[in-house]
């Protein structure tokens, strides 16, 4: 995925204010289930929140591993929670609009 440049970070981190997070990363860190959860609701939401209950000072470095591994985008990290953005892929009939 793309860098967002600072003008769209700004106006996700804005969109973002009223977003509830959607996934917990607790004490077993990111398994293959929490990556898929978090993948189903990129699908849904484009614009999720994601909080650490755990791993607080690893928080950087597992938000940037599940950014590649997902193919989406940090926007921001705020205390104890990671913004992240994925771009929903065009269906088919959006195609061929």
């Amino acid at each position: 995925m793309s860098e967002l440049s600072s003008n769209q970070r700004k106006i996700l981190s804005r969109m973002a204010q009223t977003v509830k997070p959607v996934v917990q990363i607790g004490q077993n860190g990111l398994t293959d289930a929490v990556i898929k959860k978090i993948d189903l609701s990129l699908i849904c939401h484009e614009l999720i929140k994601i909080k650490f209950i755990s791993f607080k000072d690893e928080k950087e470095i597992l938000s940037q591993k599940l950014c590649e591994a997902l193919s989406a985008s940090l926007v921001r990290i705020i205390g104890n929670t990671a913004i992240v953005y994925r771009p929903a892929e065009a269906t088919p009939s959006e195609q061929d609009d």
